[in-house]
């Protein structure tokens, strides 16, 4: 009996040793946007294939000078399709790897409840003192919030009241912590489950900006590494597809993206 159980322990230890042995690990540069979601499609992905996703958030337009400068990412997410774009045209990225993973909303946003109404209303009254964007020199989220600014003819009566935040998530943090009364935000940061979690909030119509779309791609970095092609291949999966519809998000009607300039 004791022969067995020290059999068991070997067979035991053995199998944990070849499994650590072919688990792996990828770095990934994440658009602040999309933290929540990527937080549990990493869950998603670890729990089914044993591989970490090590993630950092933060502007796109950061992680694609970070890139150039050497970074150690080896896929980006972001939250366009020029940095994809900027990356493979400097051979950084793999040009055959960039597909569109979701496709974004924007929302106006206020973390009191009974501060927006369904409409744009409160822009127009100008019932506030300061509004929160995301730059739009560094995120894409930035730039829909000023195309809705100018849809709505609000961009030189607004321009004074308007505090910038180096991305998305600051943006949203302006607005959190009392320091903007409302703001525009990521649909995914205030949505869970199809429904707004809390404050108020006015999901921006998609006529009013051009379609955020978010473009996934392989960097040079990650082109031995094939817990990244594999993590890339994980994103199109239908149940990554079920976290993004509950973050607000949707994807291309078709697999298409930008073309390199």
């Amino acid at each position: 009996m004791k022969r067995l159980w020290n059999g068991l322990l070997r067979i035991g230890c053995l199998y944990c040793f070849v499994a650590g042995a072919l688990a792996g690990e990828v770095q990934v540069a994440v658009a602040s946007n999309f933290s929540k979601p990527m937080t549990e499609i990493a869950a998603l992905f670890r729990a089914q294939t044993g591989h970490e996703a090590k993630l950092s958030f933060g502007s796109s337009g950061k992680f694609t000078a970070q890139i150039r400068y050497g970074a150690p990412f080896e896929v980006l997410l972001s939250a366009d399709t020029d940095k994809p774009a900027v990356l493979i045209k400097n051979g950084l990225a793999d040009p055959d790897s960039v597909f569109t993973y979701a496709q974004g909303a924007l929302a106006l946003w206020s973390a009191n409840p009974d501060y927006i109404k369904t409409d744009a209303a409160i822009l127009k009254d100008g019932d506030f003192r300061h509004i929160a964007l995301a730059n739009p020199e560094l995120a894409p989220y930035g730039i829909a919030a000023e195309q809705v600014l100018q849809y709505l003819a609000l961009t030189e009566s607004l321009k004074e009241r308007v505090v910038m935040g180096e991305n998305i998530s600051q943006a949203f943090q302006f607005v959190q912590t009392g320091n903007a009364e409302l703001g525009f935000v990521a649909v995914s940061q205030i949505m869970q489950q199809g429904e707004v979690t809390s404050g108020s909030a006015w999901i921006v119509p998609p006529a009013y900006y051009q379609p955020i779309k978010q473009d996934a791609v392989l960097l040079k970095k990650g082109l031995e590494n094939p817990v990244a092609v594999e993590l890339l291949d994980f994103l199109r999966n239908e149940t990554v597809n079920q976290v993004l519809q509950a973050y607000g998000y949707t994807r291309p009607e078709a697999p298409e993206h930008d073309s390199v300039e």
